[in-house]
């Protein structure tokens, strides 16, 4: 499982494409990427503020590369 170091300032996510949640948990960071239109949601991170647990639907295009930039960072370990 992979979650974001607890050293890591949070908001540091929003760099990255995230913003707080409204809809699912407002105690979570989510980015969702769309297939073809706005009501398609179901590629998804979501990163719990407490636990720090990254949740994905899978990977793919943009979810990749969002990943990678997160390891490349250094935001992200393995637990």
């Amino acid at each position: 499982m992979l979650k974001i170091k607890d050293s890591v300032d949070l908001e540091k996510l929003k760099e990255f494409g995230f913003v707080t949640s409204l809809t699912y948990n407002p105690l979570s960071y989510v980015k969702k990427v769309y297939l073809n239109n706005e009501n398609d949601d179901k590629n998804f991170y979501r990163i719990s503020k407490s636990s720090r647990k990254i949740e994905l639907t899978r990977l793919d295009g943009e979810l990749d590369d969002t990943l990678f930039d997160l390891i490349q960072a250094g935001l992200v370990e393995k637990v």
